[in-house]
């Protein structure tokens, strides 16, 4: 069979070939790039954040800036999404820590449930780490950055006294002489939902740097904890290094005896609590928690910060936010609104947890006897107390009241350096 002749102009074999060739390639490609805009692979820029939460936002979503470096296109996962966002609160520099955070989370979680993200800074984010972010994630992002108010000093305390304080700690303990980590410790205790990004949200989940989601989450927890009545949600409980928080208790004991009102008749008082009245350092790790934003902003917990705040502990010794977050939990719950999230392998440096229930096993990828909260006995605790009632913390508060006599003599006669 011939080559066809076009126009009066008859083509070698071999031009015929490679006309058909290019022909096919367009077709191809064609084919490719309307299959991947069927799919909703996009890389416009600049695109207006819209999201589950309905309605305009103060900011956009910062995707689009370069191809994602993976994307998944799963489905989302079917059932209602509560209003919760993924909250993180971190620097430019730790961009590479985030980046592989976020790599296990959508793994592991998000890339079906597709939850938005809100990013909280102390400074401006930089183009590159906004680049960073949009390359690992095809969900929502909002960035925003903290005031002077949230990121700052407590009433009454100067830059001089709290600066005369880290001299005076900086070699007794971790993070002993840091200012910034205080400041942190401040906005995480009692500034971080009331942040614009975050205050209209019913629902958050802390996310931090270089940590490791170990096991796939094949459910919503968010939907869980609301359907259960759950307010409280943790993975580890450690002690507390004594060091940091050495007034704490003090200042919480003067809390519930002025705002015994503000107190529910059961709680889960007695695990933050001996038979002695004391506290006994346990803590609901808060680098992982998962919350219904009404503990938060109940006018119980405001007034306990706020009680806090004014006392100047963030700075003049190192009050972190999660005993400050468990003691109010404790307070101000009982047993049945706080879970401990055992399916949820995680490990932040220094502690993981790791599921022992052979059914898990092939879900997750970690070490059960490595687990820290088996041998934890702030854990332990957690799973053998029941609530108590309000007179019986009233009571042992009573009892224990002369042990801290000297304390507040002392704390009464003291000024700040």
């Amino acid at each position: 069979m011939g080559v066809s002749s076009f126009g009066g102009f008859k083509p070698t074999a071999r031009i015929y070939k490679l006309t058909l060739l290019m022909a096919a390639l367009a077709t191809l490609c064609f084919t490719m790039w309307l299959a991947s805009s069927l799919l909703g692979v996009g890389y416009g820029h600049g695109m207006p954040f819209a999201g589950i939460f309905g309605g305009t936002r103060e900011a956009t979503l910062e995707l689009g800036r370069m191809p994602p470096a993976r994307v998944s296109f799963d489905p989302p996962a079917p059932g209602e999404r509560v209003n919760g966002a993924i909250v993180v609160l971190v620097r430019n520099s730790e961009l590479h820590g985030l980046r592989s955070s976020m790599r296990m989370f959508e793994d592991r979680f998000n890339r079906r449930y597709k939850y938005p993200y809100v990013l909280l800074n102390d400074e401006p984010f930089t183009e590159e780490f906004r680049d960073g972010i949009a390359a690992i994630t095809t969900n929502e992002v909002r960035f925003g950055v903290l005031n002077s108010t949230m990121w700052g000093y407590s009433p009454g305390v100067t830059a001089a006294a709290a600066q005369a304080k880290l001299e005076e700690n900086k070699g007794r303990y971790l993070y002993g002489g840091s200012l910034s980590y205080r400041f942190m410790c401040r906005f995480q205790s009692g500034m971080f939902f009331n942040h614009p990004l975050v205050r209209d949200l019913d629902w958050y989940w802390r996310l931090e740097p270089d940590v490791k989601y170990f096991c796939d989450i094949d459910y919503d927890p968010f939907v869980y904890m609301r359907d259960k009545g759950l307010k409280y949600g943790f993975t580890i409980a450690p002690r507390e290094n004594g060091k940091t928080v050495e007034t704490l208790w003090f200042h919480t004991r003067e809390w519930i005896k002025a705002n015994q009102q503000l107190l529910p008749d059961r709680s889960l008082a007695n695990w933050v609590m001996g038979t002695d009245g004391h506290y006994n350092m346990c803590h609901f790790w808060s680098n992982f928690e998962i919350v219904d934003l009404s503990l938060y902003r109940s006018e119980a917990y405001a007034s306990y910060f706020e009680h806090l705040d004014r006392t100047g502990g963030f700075f003049y010794e190192r009050w972190g936010d999660a005993p400050v977050h468990s003691i109010a939990a404790a307070l101000l719950l009982n047993k049945s609104q706080i879970h401990w999230f055992e399916d949820i392998g995680y490990e932040h440096p220094g502690n993981m947890h790791c599921p022992r229930d052979e059914a898990m096993h092939s879900r997750c990828i970690c070490d059960a006897d490595r687990s820290y909260t088996y041998r934890s006995a702030c854990q332990s605790r957690f799973a053998k107390v029941s609530n108590m009632r309000r007179d019986r913390l009233l009571e042992l508060i009573g009892q224990s009241e002369y042990e801290y006599t000297s304390l507040a003599a002392s704390l009464a006669g003291a000024a700040p350096p």
